[in-house]
């Protein structure tokens, strides 16, 4: 039972130990009055209930699209892949992709406990070739 029915509630048992007399003009306002605030906490109830229905859908959904944008966007990522590491720090086993590397530096970051992981890069392919010519 929701905070707003119980009020009504209260208020329907208060107006009735009162005796208050439903024959006098100011008695059937009153009682009208409660009767309208009694059908208001009823609305309420359901809207909660519609509400809390709602809510359980969206979140649901909300996982189902999370689990697509997955899918769909691993499998657009492969280009990037490099190898799939595992953290010598806390274990973790992740996808090293191109854009965690800076070619300027011998390390990349974790994406679980953000330590750095040095590595020794071997590459023959033209843009590190030129950019080690150039540093000669």
């Amino acid at each position: 039972m929701s905070f707003i029915k119980e009020r009504v509630s209260y208020l329907k048992g208060l107006a009735e130990g009162m005796k208050i007399d439903d024959s006098a003009n100011e008695g059937k306002l009153l009682k009208a009055m409660i009767e309208v605030l009694d059908d208001i906490a009823l609305a309420v109830e359901d809207i909660e209930e519609v509400q809390e229905q709602l809510e359980e859908q969206v979140d649901s959904i909300d996982e189902d699209l999370e689990e697509f944008a997955r899918i769909l966007f691993d499998d657009q990522d492969d280009d990037d892949f490099i190898a799939q590491i595992e953290c010598p720090h806390c274990n973790k086993v992740f996808d090293l992709t191109e854009d965690m590397l800076d070619c300027d530096s011998d390390s990349f970051e974790c994406p679980y406990c953000n330590e750095e992981i040095a590595f020794e890069w071997d590459c023959d392919c033209e843009d590190c070739s030129s950019e080690e010519e150039n540093k000669e």
